[in-house]
């Protein structure tokens, strides 16, 4: 497996706002997806009918800013959360988000490197 980028998330204090400033400025499809949060899917390429990208890219989303040290995050792809989340920890990384399952996805948590900047993996299900 690559560990690359394959997510990105940005906190918006007006989302509307925000939405249409990136809808404009590039192009993207931004839909507000059901659940208990408010999120918003960004698709900066097409999707097909299974949500499954047409061409290379990455897609992200958007959601409602928690606090003002929110700031955009990228996630990255690994085999194993708890692998990587010891390695980080080792290396003078910090777990800043444990491990948490996201249904339908697979599994999620933050990370800051040595340097305070902030990542985040995603373990994606098996098919």
């Amino acid at each position: 497996m690559d560990h690359t980028i394959v997510h990105f998330e940005i906190p918006a204090a007006n989302l509307e706002k925000l939405k249409s400033f990136y809808e404009e400025v590039f192009g993207w499809k931004i839909i507000q997806t059901e659940g208990p949060i408010e999120y918003w899917i960004i698709y900066t390429v097409p999707v097909d009918s299974n949500g499954m990208m047409i061409r290379s890219g990455v897609n992200g989303g958007m959601y409602k800013r928690q606090s003002e040290n929110s700031k955009p995050i990228n996630y990255f792809s690994v085999e194993s959360i708890n692998d990587f989340l010891t390695k980080i920890k080792k290396l003078g990384g910090k777990v800043i988000q444990p491990n948490q399952e996201v249904p339908g996805v697979g599994w999620i948590a933050a990370a800051e490197d040595p340097e305070g900047n902030q990542f985040a993996l995603l373990q994606p299900l098996r098919p």
